[in-house]
């Protein structure tokens, strides 16, 4: 959700009962990042299901530790990791009593977390938007728990309440849903981003390196207008925006996207879909 979610996403997201979330890179600055956390607090109120924040921890952020000070001022429910899993920073959530969870998109990743004391781990299954893996979900799924008996959160093409009763039934607690949110009303993408998303299927997916030198998969229209990086050295924040404001992603799940809707109507389909299908599973 880089470039795409921010305080009007999170915070319809919450009201509607799910878990809001943003990179904190999606603001400019890290004074702008609090300006926006002050902002979802006030906006959501005592009523909302909590938020959470993104911190992309690699030598190539120079904002983590600054962002991660606002966080542990602002107390920030949920902080999630990705790029790496640093037991100082787990700490520093722990401190306020946040939970603090991490991407993995392999067993390795995984257990190098579960070292760093994280409270959950998100597996990030193939077909999963943005900087993806390319395991099975089954597959990552039970790797992870091998190493991992705390809470797991299922990433990869989820567009449908039925999406997450079934990672459930596979030994997840929650779903992870990116995309689906792309072409809401209150998503900060541009309204050609949002029609891209509409027009597009799971066959306009292309899976690349390309593009930020990780993995992750992107609208294929999205890639073919647009000149690619030529791979030489490592990329900066600068750099990524730029990359990021014109090649657009999505996972796998983009079919499911076929018109411009509020976050709270989304949330409620969701949520209706989910209870139904627990409900079949039961019967």
């Amino acid at each position: 959700m880089f470039l795409v979610s921010g305080p009007d996403l999170v915070v319809e997201c919450c009201k509607a009962g799910l878990a809001g979330t943003f990179p904190a890179l999606n603001q400019r600055s890290s004074a702008g990042f609090d300006e926006w956390l002050c902002e979802i607090e006030e906006r959501c109120g005592q009523d909302a299901a909590p938020y959470g924040v993104n911190l992309i921890v690699h030598k190539s952020n120079p904002r983590v530790e600054a962002d991660l000070e606002i966080c542990v001022k602002h107390k920030v429910p949920l902080v999630i990791t990705s790029l790496g899993a640093v037991p100082d920073l787990v700490a520093a959530v722990h401190s306020y009593g946040g939970l603090a969870f991490h991407d993995v998109v392999q067993r390795r990743h995984a257990e190098k977390a579960a070292e760093a004391g994280v409270d959950g781990i998100i597996g990030v299954a193939a077909g999963a938007g943005g900087h993806a893996g390319t395991l099975s979900p089954f597959a990552l799924l039970s790797e992870i728990r091998e190493v991992f008996d705390g809470p797991l959160i299922l990433s990869g093409a989820m567009s449908h309440g039925r999406h997450i009763a079934a990672a459930q039934m596979m030994g997840a607690q929650f779903g992870y849903l990116g995309s689906h949110f792309i072409a809401a009303a209150e998503s900060m993408a541009s309204d050609p981003q949002k029609q891209m998303m509409i027009a597009s299927g799971a066959k306009d997916i292309t899976y690349t390196d390309k593009v930020t030198g990780v993995g992750a998969n992107f609208l294929a229209p999205s890639l073919a207008e647009a000149t690619l990086p030529d791979g030489h050295g490592e990329m900066t924040l600068n750099d990524e925006a730029r990359a990021w404001k014109t090649i657009w992603s999505s996972g796998h799940g983009v079919g499911a996207t076929r018109a411009v809707r509020s976050a709270a109507a989304i949330c409620e389909q969701l949520i209706a879909e989910y209870r139904a299908a627990r409900a079949a599973f039961c019967e």
